[in-house]
């Protein structure tokens, strides 16, 4: 490619305006990067499911838009659109927007979407996810493999995830859970702690702790560590991150609330 050519597709997608996806934390504005606040301050429109941007605070010359939950194409589709037309639009989710969030959303739309998206300046800035402030609340329970799950079976089927559950405990990971439990699907976790009872008791690690952290760095927030056979369903909510040990995760009881971690090795007969 020439210089000529390169100096006229930057001039187009300078033209085109960008797009920034952006992870607004957990919930403390502490925990919010320099990155993604620089972001915000420069951006004409912000797009998002309505309490996320709700956090953003209005400014003169800026627009949001704030849309319901499950019009995530829809509302990718907006913010390319926009930014197509020369603005500076800013895609917000809460935590980091590449874990089950909007990062994935927005370059579906660019792949089914016209050949000029495909020029423009799309960036992703990650954030704090819900997972790491859940464990850096409790410990290091993430200190050695883990993996994470996505508990709603809204976008993929129920059979999809029991077998992702039933294989993450024959690997021995830790396990951290999103999405647990919705007022629209309140069986679902119910059917995870079964699987999981079962799975782990066949493995011989029946009693691995169980992490419930809802909300965390906001006021509303909440941390129990309890054994898996004495998890219950209504435990968990939309706002809660729950974190399975695996059989090597350790709890170290103190006055107040547990630590909880996971050593960095693994015993070589049980690797073997």
């Amino acid at each position: 490619m020439s210089d000529k050519t390169t100096s006229v597709n930057a001039a187009t997608a300078n033209a085109a305006g960008r797009l920034v996806v952006a992870g607004l934390g957990p919930g403390a504005e502490d925990w919010v990067t320099p990155e993604v606040t620089a972001a915000l301050a420069d951006a004409t429109d912000v797009v998002g499911y309505i309490p996320y941007v709700a956090r953003v605070a209005p400014r003169a010359g800026l627009t949001l838009h704030a849309s319901d939950n499950r019009v995530e194409l829809d509302r990718a589709t907006h913010a390319l659109q926009m930014a197509a037309s020369g603005r500076r639009v800013v895609v917000v989710s809460s935590g980091d927007p590449g874990v089950f969030a909007m990062a994935s959303a927005v370059f579906e739309a660019v792949e089914a979407g016209p050949a000029e998206w495909r020029r423009l300046d799309v960036r992703v800035l990650p954030g704090i996810t819900a997972m790491l402030a859940a464990a850096a609340r409790a410990g290091a329970p993430l200190g050695h493999d883990f993996c994470a799950i996505n508990l709603s079976d809204n976008l993929k089927p129920w059979a999809l995830v029991e077998r992702r559950l039933r294989l993450a405990v024959q690997a021995d990971f830790a396990m951290a859970f999103y999405n647990p439990r919705s007022v629209s699907r309140p069986e679902g976790f119910v059917r995870t702690l079964a699987v999981l009872r079962e799975a782990c008791a066949a493995a011989g690690s029946p009693d691995r702790p169980v992490i419930f952290a809802r909300a965390v760095s906001t006021p509303d927030e909440t941390l129990r560590v309890i054994a898996l056979q004495d998890a219950l369903p209504e435990m968990a909510d939309m706002r809660t991150v729950v974190i399975v040990g695996s059989s090597l995760t350790r709890v170290i009881a103190r006055d107040g609330q547990p630590w909880v971690y996971t050593p960095r090795s693994a015993p070589r007969e049980v690797a073997a």
